[in-house]
């Protein structure tokens, strides 16, 4: 099986490159960003070895989805998705501070809590709560953007206001935003017979100042869904929740003992493995969308096919 892990095109008016962990951004006249989502996969701030195949089509086409979904409740970058891998959009000031929104205790959440916290960035969590139980209300739990090669850190809210990491005025309508995305969101997962259990959130600034919503929203790598019908049962049993979500591979990396911590090893990626990641990104995308995955093929022309897409899509802008 076939994937895309790296890119290195030359964009009319290219004026750079970033890569991140999954996605690579070429800057357009320091004004435009075109964001390839690769096949590339991270767990625990770790690239892995091998790439995904048709990963990077779906992160984008669910990302873009939902930025459509959601641009009368706070703006975004995206102009267009000229490729099945791409969108292209806005050059933004990313601001410090990635907001997770979480209606249900699991995950990193769920392990602080077996552990002892009562405290998740500096939210209080009640005694006697059980794995995948759902909040009264959802809960922010903000973190920071960390620089490359180092983690994100949880923080409070009091925190990043009192340490001038982002205004008041402004924090506060980043929370806004983010529980009334988390709703949307959740609505439209209900919508799909889906739960959607916790995810995060990116927001920047555009040229003129306003903050508006950035990255990717409510994909696999950035959220976490369990299936609506079943939810209780196994959660009445103390069973574990079939995931649609990125954590599933992170159980399998903590099951054969790598965690991102030093002297660790990846375990071994097979053809088999890749595939089963393959599968549950593609059943995820059936789930949420509603519509059947269509495969962009893998074939000898497919950086020509990226290139010829974004070259006419910039050609259309100023």
């Amino acid at each position: 099986m076939n994937a895309i892990t790296s890119t290195n095109f030359h964009f009319g008016r290219q004026t750079g490159k970033y890569e991140g962990k999954v996605r690579d951004v070429y800057f357009i006249d320091d004004k435009y960003i075109v964001m390839i989502a690769t096949d590339r996969i991270s767990a625990f701030d770790v690239i892995l070895p091998k790439g995904i195949t048709y990963k990077g089509q779906v992160l984008n086409q669910i990302a873009s989805m939902f930025l459509d979904k959601t641009s009368d409740i706070v703006p975004n970058w995206k102009i267009a998705s000229p490729d099945p891998m791409v969108t292209v959009g806005y050059k933004c000031q990313g601001l410090p501070v990635e907001m997770i929104v979480r209606g249900y205790l699991t995950g990193s959440a769920w392990r602080a809590y077996k552990a002892g916290a009562r405290q998740i960035c500096g939210v209080p969590v009640p005694d006697g709560m059980k794995e995948h139980q759902k909040f009264d209300t959802p809960i922010i739990t903000p973190t920071t953007k960390a620089e490359i090669g180092t983690h994100d850190e949880d923080i409070s809210r009091e925190e990043i206001i009192a340490r001038g990491i982002i205004p008041e005025t402004d924090y506060k309508k980043m929370e806004e935003y983010a529980l009334a995305l988390f709703e949307r969101g959740s609505r439209i997962a209900a919508e799909r017979g889906l739960i959607l259990v916790d995810t995060k959130y990116e927001f920047g600034r555009r040229q003129d100042g306003e903050i508006i919503l950035i990255d990717e929203i409510h994909t696999p790598d950035s959220s976490r869904y369990f299936y609506s019908d079943g939810y209780q049962e196994k959660f009445n049993k103390g069973e574990q929740q079939k995931q649609l979500s990125k954590e599933f591979v992170r159980e399998w990396l903590m099951e054969n003992g790598f965690q991102g911590k030093e002297g660790e090893q990846v375990p071994e990626m097979t053809a088999d493995r890749v595939k089963i990641i393959s599968d549950r990104y593609i059943e995820l995308f059936e789930n949420i969308t509603g519509q059947k995955f269509e495969p962009a093929p893998y074939t000898d022309d497919v950086y020509e096919r990226i290139e010829t897409n974004v070259s006419n899509m910039l050609a259309r802008l100023p």
